[in-house]
């Protein structure tokens, strides 16, 4: 069941856990993908940094505006690829740390009510969304991409484990 407290309890944890594990590593674990049209661990948080800047927030902001016309742009989904050039693992969890800390303070400092979490605007594909599921889904794509950063990683090792494979589920 959706509470505001508990999402922003874990959106407030996302930077420092991705921080613990991607700082300092060697080049090797954060620029492996999956294999073609895939992203490595750095292409994601520059994908995560791309969403504080675009995504959360400013939807947020749409939803609330009162606007007649309440409708998302489409999201770029290869902005990361673009504005990460040039940067380190560490500067982008740099950036990624500071923006996930000014977004939950502006989350927090709505105050939101339960008819704000009902209310709606237009997403370019998904249709009609709610406040609600809009901030469930903020929290969810964290998961999904320390989920997806984790594989990425554990895949490095895939035929190193042997035939404990068969163990370990993020291996298949």
């Amino acid at each position: 069941m959706f509470s505001i407290n508990s999402t922003i309890e874990l959106l407030e944890r996302t930077p420092n856990a991705l921080y613990h594990l991607l700082n300092a590593v060697s080049e090797k674990w954060i620029s492996q993908n999956e294999g073609e049209d895939t992203w490595t661990p750095f292409d994601v948080v520059g994908h995560l940094i791309h969403c504080e800047q675009t995504n959360w927030i400013p939807r947020i902001q749409i939803i609330l505006s009162g606007k007649e016309n309440r409708s998302f742009e489409p999201m770029d989904m290869s902005a990361q690829f673009t504005n990460s050039k040039g940067k380190t693992i560490n500067d982008l969890l740099f950036e990624f740390q500071t923006l996930r800390k000014i977004n939950v303070e502006r989350l927090k400092t709505l105050k939101l009510t339960e008819e704000d979490f009902n209310k709606t605007a237009t997403h370019p594909s998904l249709g009609k969304v709610t406040l609600e599921q809009l901030i469930s889904t903020w929290l969810v794509h964290d998961l999904d991409h320390m989920n997806q950063i984790s594989r990425v990683m554990a895949k490095q090792y895939k035929t190193e484990v042997g035939p404990w494979i068969k163990y370990l589920k993020i291996l298949k």
